[in-house]
């Protein structure tokens, strides 16, 4: 069987399609390299459609959003039960070679499994380690449920093929862990969509009539640490006074209410924005091309000092000088593009962000650190071959392919 025969089915459990740029990248990969791909993953709450030439996409409805372990667990139990029914829908419409499962969560080892004995293969894309993911997004976490997700990622790792993750941190887990073969593992990072912040143009209206504009982009959940931005916020607005920055916090999740209350307590509303969640690109790097600091506010915990934050490689992108927290996968991210406060200390990191907003020059250096990162190692163009390898590993097949020639 050539490549261009290769069926993949991509299943994405966790968000819509049109939010996800990683996925979305690894399919165009897929089409470019000539193999057909088909995708099951839950509607966009805002109605917008996720559709592309050459991909057959199948929605289901979402459950409704969760706010506790067990009804992540019914959440969970719903997902499998519809992406099942619609797998038997692909595999009756267009046939599948490859099952590629996206995680957040780690069930689709048991759809999979049911496929084997139809020569079916596995493809385990990492995204998170839903462990440690858990264990970081709630206070008091249950030992029970801890080891039910370990024992589903075991058996993630055992019956994939190969085992895509998106940094060394990830694949040494899965390696140790996961009992992998290293061959078996492949390192595919997070790459922005560069020229979209090329084309991007600057929008002073964003930064509300003051002086400097402070961005963070992304998902706003327990584990993403946003109330350390909000924290720096009222340290840098009400604590020292100044009234020249507007703080724009585009994303949406889990947090977003608590957040905005907590924005109100504080009396800071005329200073944070919450423009939502933005779906088209362009407008998304607009707000980054504008911005003068961006941020990434991810305390360190039991999931994040591993975790490589796709924000932070768009910040990168953009030009843009950053301030995080010191995390072990965020400085290998970032490099020295970004100001590294105490981790988990929201005065430090608003200190960091005063420093970069009062020196023009350390700003203008860190930005052009971090575009040149970005061009010599996190551009998409430099990671799709190891994504392609890792599915020579699958099939077997060295046939040449339109993405191959375009490299070469």
């Amino acid at each position: 069987m050539t490549k261009q025969d290769q069926r993949v089915l991509i299943l994405l459990q966790n968000g819509a399609i049109n939010k996800d740029y990683r996925v979305q990248q690894e399919i165009f990969t897929l089409l470019d390299a000539g193999y057909k791909v088909s995708l099951i993953c839950p509607a966009s709450p805002d109605g917008v459609e996720w559709n592309h030439d050459g991909v057959k996409t199948y929605f289901y409805q979402s459950a409704p959003e969760s706010s506790g372990p067990i009804s992540y667990l019914y959440e969970y139990q719903y997902s499998f039960i519809l992406t099942l029914w619609l797998s038997l829908k692909v595999l009756r419409e267009t046939g599948f070679d490859i099952i590629h499962a996206c995680n957040p969560p780690d069930f689709f080892f048991i759809l999979a499994m049911l496929y084997k004995p139809l020569g079916k293969k596995f493809v385990f894309d990492q995204h998170d380690l839903t462990p440690e993911l858990y264990l970081s997004r709630f206070s008091k976490p249950s030992l029970l449920l801890y080891h039910l997700l370990l024992f589903m990622e075991h058996w993630s790792y055992k019956v994939a093929e190969a085992v895509i993750t998106t940094n060394e941190s990830y694949k040494r887990i899965a390696i140790v862990r996961g009992k992998k073969k290293p061959e078996q593992v492949f390192v595919v990072r997070n790459g922005p969509y560069y020229d979209r912040t090329i084309t991007a143009t600057v929008n002073p209206a964003l930064k509300n009539g003051r002086e400097y504009m402070v961005c963070c982009i992304g998902e706003i959940s327990p584990q993403d640490g946003v109330e350390y931005l909000i924290l720096a916020a009222n340290q840098l607005t009400k604590v020292k006074g100044r009234q020249d920055i507007t703080f724009n916090i585009v994303g949406s999740g889990a947090s977003l209410t608590d957040l905005k209350r907590m924005v109100n307590e504080f009396g800071i509303e005329d200073y944070v924005n919450f423009p939502g969640w933005i779906s088209d690109p362009r407008e998304l790097y607009q707000y980054l091309v504008t911005a003068d600091v961006c941020v990434s506010p991810e305390p360190k915990n039991p999931l994040n000092d591993h975790s490589t934050f796709i924000k932070v490689l768009d910040y990168l992108a953009a030009g843009k000088p950053i301030v995080a927290f010191s995390l072990k996968e965020t400085r290998v991210s970032a490099g020295e593009a970004a100001l590294y406060a105490l981790p988990n200390d929201e005065v430090d990191f608003a200190e960091k962000i005063g420093m970069l907003l009062d020196d023009p020059d350390l700003r203008s250096r860190l930005g052009n650190i971090g575009r040149k990162r970005i061009n010599k190692t996190f551009d998409w163009e430099y990671i799709k071959p190891v994504f392609i390898d890792a599915y020579r590993k699958v099939t077997g097949v060295e046939a040449e392919s339109r993405l191959e020639k375009e490299v070469a």
